[in-house]
């Protein structure tokens, strides 16, 4: 094959994807794009200061990487299940900075709220976060990309005022309940 040969077929090849690139667009791009928004990916955060609590939850505690999180969550959903109790909004209170911890030492209780008078199963603990001062991030987006958004947006605000967030952190995350909504994650670290 000739060098002007292949510098035609290269050409002609480049010119084919110039003509297709609508069709990756509205095949790929697109849906990509819609699939982010409809996650909430395009939501921000809003940070309020005010009053929160009191909750009552069972949990779990979890020791190593808190990515792992909600293999923890699925294990207390499934024990409460079995005891004939109906999990509310889950509930995990961050007990040290993953960003300064190391995955093996990172420590969290997490679970769900539920009814006071719940009749536990051995292997769940329950312990009441009483009402209290707090600054809170709150945003409308998948369980996935929420947290993010909200430590972002507390990280920022309270930058501004020369400070960095503190822990322990109380995430509350309300499932929307409809398959076409994402639900509302509250991210809540005491006022300071």
């Amino acid at each position: 094959m000739s060098v002007l040969s292949s510098l035609v077929k290269k050409t002609g090849e480049s010119g084919l994807f110039k003509k297709q690139w609508p069709a990756f667009l509205l095949a790929f791009v697109l849906p990509l794009i819609g699939v982010y928004w409809w996650w909430g990916g395009f939501n921000s955060a809003t940070v309020s200061e005010g009053e929160s609590g009191p909750y009552f939850y069972a949990y779990i505690e979890h020791s190593g990487d808190i990515a792992k999180l909600p293999k923890t969550q699925e294990k207390v959903f499934r024990l409460l299940k079995q005891a004939g109790i109906v999990p509310a909004e889950t509930v995990t209170v961050l007990l040290n900075d993953p960003r300064k911890t190391a995955k093996p030492d990172q420590r969290a209780r997490t679970g769900y709220r539920i009814p006071l008078d719940a009749k536990l199963p051995a292997e769940l603990f329950s312990d009441v976060l009483p009402r209290r001062r707090v600054l809170s991030a709150k945003v409308q987006a998948a369980a996935m990309l929420a947290p993010g958004k909200a430590y972002q947006a507390l990280h920022d605000y309270l930058k501004k005022r020369g400070l960095d967030i503190t822990l322990p952190a109380v995430e509350i995350y309300r499932p929307s309940g409809t398959p076409t909504r994402v639900g509302e994650l509250t991210v809540e670290i005491e006022q300071p």
